[in-house]
């Protein structure tokens, strides 16, 4: 057997007992076992050098104690949905949260709904964060799964066992164009790969403070090359703005990027502001300006309403999270050229 793996059966042999009496030893369910039997299975089971199968320890336990935490791994992300910041920043801040309340954290990346209910069946899963997913993804979900979950930024009726924690995304637009509009800015350009959900709040959001007569919406390709192929292709009418707002800070920061391998100054040329404020913001010259949602305070939430849904216990199904603005070195004053 020294190239095979060791099976409770070969356990259960050598010693002459039941396979269920070595299962029961490994499970640590030894109430109905003498002592003297408990210490010559394990006795064994270290001298075989015996690897327990993790899925099934935790199947034959009431409580897991895990936390799955699933991410709709969108093309947008090209293969790198774990390191784009935002997602790393709400990584960071669950598994924090998780470990203090005494779990463990689980992280599955997905395109597929599919995915996600076998993910939860197999780890025995006390509960799930789920972000990214669609509407009518998260209502077909609801309907085949019995493991309770929070979702971040979801968009659906808040019918059965769904807690759905969202950041005020209207305001924190607001919050930039009322900003922008204080510093004399007159035409402004809002970046996003798409005008829903989300990031349509935070554009409508940016008109009401800003003047929608001053603001134009480009959509943009998920896909860098295409995008900065689209942003070549319209670069002559950059020039008309002196602020752009993106609906990320990632595609903030790339587009600032852009401008400034082209010559264009920033904030000089033209102010710019991302959504989300995570620590990448900090880091680049000149630092960006962007609107903050706390991570930590969402985490949290997060982890009490699981919490609340497990006990049945009477919980808020939806909960809104106010967010600020936090103004950096890549906004500035409109000068008046433009």
């Amino acid at each position: 057997m020294e190239n095979q793996r060791v099976r409770i059966v070969d356990i259960a042999e050598e010693l002459g007992v039941s396979t269920a009496t070595v299962s029961n030893v490994i499970h640590g369910k030894t109430k109905k076992i003498s002592d003297e039997t408990v210490k010559r299975v394990q006795k064994l089971l270290e001298e075989k050098q015996y690897i327990p199968s993790m899925a099934g320890i935790l199947l034959a336990q009431n409580d897991s104690r895990i936390i799955g935490v699933v991410i709709n791994n969108h093309e947008k992300y090209e293969g790198h949905v774990l390191e784009d910041p935002y997602i790393a920043s709400a990584l960071n801040h669950l598994s924090i949260e998780i470990e203090q309340a005494g779990y463990f954290m689980m992280v599955k990346t997905t395109t597929k709904l599919n995915d996600i209910v076998k993910f939860a069946s197999m780890w025995n899963l006390e509960g799930m964060v789920i972000i990214g997913f669609c509407e009518d993804e998260y209502d077909d979900l609801r309907n085949h799964m019995r493991v309770p979950f929070v979702v971040y930024d979801g968009y659906f009726e808040n019918e059965g066992r769904i807690c759905n924690l969202i950041i005020d995304n209207f305001d924190g637009g607001l919050q930039v164009g009322r900003y922008m509009k204080e510093l004399g800015h007159q035409k402004a350009l809002y970046l996003s790969d798409n005008a829903i959900c989300v990031d349509l709040e935070r554009y409508q959001g940016f008109c009401e403070g800003f003047g929608k007569e001053g603001t134009d919406i480009w959509i943009i390709p998920m896909q860098k090359q295409d995008r900065y192929r689209f942003y070549e292709e319209r670069f002559d009418q950059i020039s008309r703005y002196s602020v752009a707002f993106a609906a990320s800070d990632y595609y903030a920061i790339d587009f600032m990027q852009f401008l400034m391998e082209r010559g264009i100054r920033v904030p000089e040329d033209i102010s710019i502001a991302g959504f989300d404020d995570n620590p990448i913001c900090e880091q680049v010259v000149p630092s960006l300006t962007s609107v903050h949602q706390d991570g930590k305070e969402r985490a949290r939430e997060a982890i009490a309403m699981l919490k609340a849904l497990k006990q049945k216990e009477v919980v808020v199904l939806q909960k809104k999270l106010s967010v600020v603005l936090v103004k950096r070195n890549s906004t500035a004053e409109y000068n008046g050229e433009k």
